[in-house]
């Protein structure tokens, strides 16, 4: 009894160190940047509950979107609790959302294949990918920042676990508290929990193999009127500025990654099952039924005009689970049947893997440290002039930049006002993204990125225009400046000013 009490102890123990071997190498892979992308939004939004003085102007460009969220209630209420920085916090739990995302696929591979190096084949695999883009949806298996999406990825795959192992209630539980930090990602974690729980009832899987057929009609039982209501302008020009939006405009290859992984998982599905793999078939079936039956939803919901209005629900972000089951059980099939026992064919394996991904990562952020940690100084000409503005400039100051300054050279899409901390007017780029969300903001979000059009070839009248229109009295510009304002600081490639 004590020798075998003390080899499951060893084996966990082994276990726990892969876990955090493979998540540091993972976070190290992926990279970390807070304040990228959607990061404009959701760390703008926990510094305002931190500190309300902050952002007194055009704050609903943030505060709106995450009104059906409790992250950043949540995530200020841990800053305050812990008496960690902002910053710290959340490294840390973006850290934590990685652990527990490989902790959930290892508990998923557990169910699938008895082979352990099957098993951790899988984890290695996904959290190598976890920058892998979904198709055409804009999306990737986690971001390098913290997002909303990264905690409830990682509560809806140990809710699949939890399915598998016949824990249902506690898998309940795990999705209700994904819904209250992201509603639309946990309504497709519970559709696939719904398919892989009747799947896995083997009377239920008999019936589905053989007269599994999509039903359209359930599509379109919406009892919301205002899906049917004309589309606002304005809220339909900032949906255009999001191609990916649009499933009839993708590309052929974006439609081969949607469907792709629908034949594969059929194909799986068919082989397993001849190969007597009981566990590993049924769930198989239940991805393969999962994709068909919202590929089907989100056809129909972007295929009819009348319903132009749930576009921005992005239907088609339910391939987020099936890219993370495809890279899991890739990489565990890898593990049983390539790799085995062999130490030199798991190095190669994780070089490729890991090597290939970290390199397409220093690629997109070229200009950036790879890891933004906190108490770094950038090296990104754009953060020496956010860092700059945060230290040296008035809580209540109101900034002008280039409303597509995003997708600047050396920019790497980093946010202005998340990480300067300061109230800017809105930009054409990431704030269109949050009036396909919340149409009501379209007017102002229009009106002031009209005001700013003709941005590079503003002069200083220009800027006094826009000072007596929105009371912007700070500007960051292109090195060198025009004339006529005073001008506090520049780097090489930009200048920060205030309006006289």
């Amino acid at each position: 009894m004590a020798i075998g009490t003390h080899s499951v102890s060893s084996q966990s123990k082994r276990n726990l160190l892969l876990l955090a071997a493979f998540s540091l190498l993972s976070f190290l892979v992926m990279g970390y940047h807070p304040g990228l992308e959607d990061d404009g939004v959701y760390l703008a939004a926990v510094l305002s509950r931190l500190h309300p003085a902050l952002f007194p102007h055009d704050a609903e460009f943030f505060r709106v979107q995450l009104q059906a969220t409790v992250f950043d209630t949540w995530m200020a209420a841990f800053v305050r609790l812990s008496h960690l920085s902002v910053a710290w916090a959340e490294l840390l739990v973006q850290f934590a959302s990685i652990v527990l995302m490989l902790y959930a696929c290892r508990r998923i591979a557990a169910r699938l294949f008895p082979e352990l190096r099957a098993q951790w084949a899988g984890v290695a695999m996904v959290g190598a990918m976890l920058t892998l883009p979904v198709a055409g949806t804009a999306l990737t298996l986690a971001d390098q920042y913290l997002q909303p999406r990264n905690i409830a990825s990682a509560l809806i795959l140990l809710a699949i676990a939890h399915v598998l192992e016949n824990r249902r209630w506690r898998a309940f539980f795990l999705l209700t508290l994904s819904f209250v930090i992201h509603p639309l990602m946990t309504a497709f974690g519970i559709s696939f929990c719904l398919f892989l729980a009747v799947i896995l009832s083997p009377r239920a899987a008999a019936w589905l193999s053989s007269t599994l057929r999509p039903r359209p009609g359930m599509a379109a039982l919406l009892p919301l009127g205002w899906i049917f209501e004309p589309p606002n302008p304005l809220w339909k020009k900032a949906l255009d500025t999001r191609t990916y939006y649009y499933l009839y405009q993708w590309t052929w290859y974006e439609w081969l990654g949607a469907l792709a992984p629908i034949l594969l998982f059929w194909l799986l599905w068919r082989l397993a099952r001849r190969r007597g793999e009981t566990p590993l078939a049924r769930f198989a079936l239940a991805v393969f039924a999962y994709s068909v039956f919202q590929q089907v939803v989100a056809m129909l919901l972007l295929g009819i005009p009348a319903l132009v209005r749930t576009t921005p629900w992005q239907p088609m972000r339910y391939l987020h689970l099936v890219y993370v089951f495809l890279c899991l059980i890739a990489g565990c099939l890898l593990g049983r049947l390539l790799l085995r026992d062999r130490a030199w064919r798991w190095a190669i394996y994780l070089i490729l893997i890991n090597g290939g991904m970290f390199f397409a990562q220093r690629q997109m952020f070229a200009a950036s440290a790879h890891l933004e940690l906190p108490g770094m100084r950038p090296v990104n000409p754009w953060l020496q002039a956010f860092a700059w503005v945060r230290q040296n400039t008035p809580q209540d100051a109101y900034f002008a930049l280039d409303p597509n300054y995003l997708s600047a050279p050396a920019e790497d899409y980093h946010s202005f006002r998340a990480l300067a901390q300061r109230s800017q007017l809105a930009d054409a780029i990431k704030d269109a993204a949050v009036v396909t969300q919340v149409p009501e903001l379209g007017t102002e979000w229009n009106r002031e990125v009209e005001a700013q059009a003709g941005w590079k070839h503003f002069r200083i009248a220009d800027f006094e225009r826009l000072k007596a229109q929105f009371g912007v009295n700070w500007v960051l510009l292109a090195s060198p400046p025009p004339g006529g304002l005073d001008c506090r600081w520049h780097n090489a490639m930009l200048t920060v000013c205030r309006i006289p």
